[in-house]
């Protein structure tokens, strides 16, 4: 029997909508028929909505990032599965201001696809509609990966910047033209020493041998393109953060983001954090904001990512605006 507390399969997606609109009532409302939540409030200058989607299993996102300063609506998929066009569409309505609406797309086929379908009907209602689209993952960084890059955890900083954009009054262009700025200065790296629990059979999406990690996992379950011996913490982060600072070859100061994917503590985030920081102290690289938590995560999947997002004065003022949502508020 599947591990998960749920009245079926088919059920725990709109049901855990249900209750997340209930239990935050005050900054949502769930279209049930459609799938997608709407935010309460919105900035009045706002000319241009944010909406952004994926698969359910990555929770908080992207429901939880669905609030004042950040996304208008969100569409939840099933389970690591794309939302439907149709869903996509319907909450793009919803949410458009006068300028149109703007989709925040993770690289993935299933959701450049239905996405690209929604939008296409939105034009046809004389809805204006553009996408940012983010593939900030390291790990799939190859010319053997026809798609590209995946997107990961990055999608959390670039919707929080991009949603105190359009609190300014940027124009759909505009905050395009921002985003894809953001995404090209972000970069992410994921390890797990476990996998997920798949819903369908209760047992972990692949197998993983005591003392073996993941190098390079990806937030719907994929393997990665290295499985390597277990090491100590100090050894694992320098791998990564020094993967993460060649790609980017920041010079100014950075934004990071520790996350954890599901089933890592609390304790061994900070931890994580608490090396990378040194890390970056020893490059001299100004760790100018952090977040450390669980905020995309894999279902229960044992692991956690690194992202290094390249910042600067516009990129920190626009970070630091007032954000009211049920994951993140400051």
């Amino acid at each position: 029997m599947a591990s998960y507390f749920e009245n079926s399969s088919d059920a725990l997606v709109p049901d855990a909508l249900k209750g997340f609109a209930r239990a935050h009532a005050d900054l949502v409302t769930l279209d049930p028929e459609h799938g997608f939540l709407l935010s309460r409030t919105a900035a009045p200058s706002r000319r241009v909505a944010l909406l952004s989607g994926g698969g359910a299993g990555h929770e908080p996102l992207h429901a939880g990032y669905v609030g004042r300063g950040m996304l208008d609506a969100a569409c939840p998929g099933r389970v690591f599965a794309s939302p439907h066009n149709r869903q996509v569409y319907a909450g793009s309505l919803a949410a458009a201001r006068a300028e149109g609406v703007l989709h925040i797309v993770k690289n993935y086929t299933g959701d450049r696809i239905n996405f690209g379908i929604a939008a296409e009907r939105l034009a046809h209602r004389g809805v204006p509609c553009a996408r940012v689209l983010i593939d900030d993952d390291l790990a799939s960084d190859s010319a053997d990966i026809a798609s590209g890059r995946r997107g990961t955890g990055g999608t959390v900083l670039i919707e929080k910047i991009l949603g105190a954009a359009a609190d300014t009054g940027l124009g759909l262009a505009e905050l395009q033209e921002l985003g894809t700025r953001l995404a090209a200065r972000c970069r992410t790296l994921a390890v797990a020493s476990a996998a997920h629990t798949a819903p369908t059979t209760g047992e972990p999406a692949f197998p993983l041998a005591a003392g073996e990690l993941e190098y390079g996992v990806g937030i719907h379950g994929e393997r990665a393109q290295q499985t390597v011996p277990r090491e100590p913490l100090n050894g694992l982060v320098e791998r990564m953060t020094t993967a993460l600072l060649d790609a980017l070859a920041p010079e100014g100061p950075v934004i990071a983001l520790v996350n954890g994917l599901g089933a890592v503590t609390p304790l061994e985030l900070y931890a994580v954090h608490g090396e990378l920081a040194t890390l970056l102290d020893a490059r001299g690289t100004d760790l100018a904001r952090a977040l450390v938590g669980d905020y995309i995560t894999a279902l229960d999947m044992r692991g956690f990512s690194v992202t290094l997002l390249a910042a600067d004065d516009e990129i920190l003022r626009l970070y630091d605006a007032p954000v009211h949502t049920a994951a993140l508020r400051w």
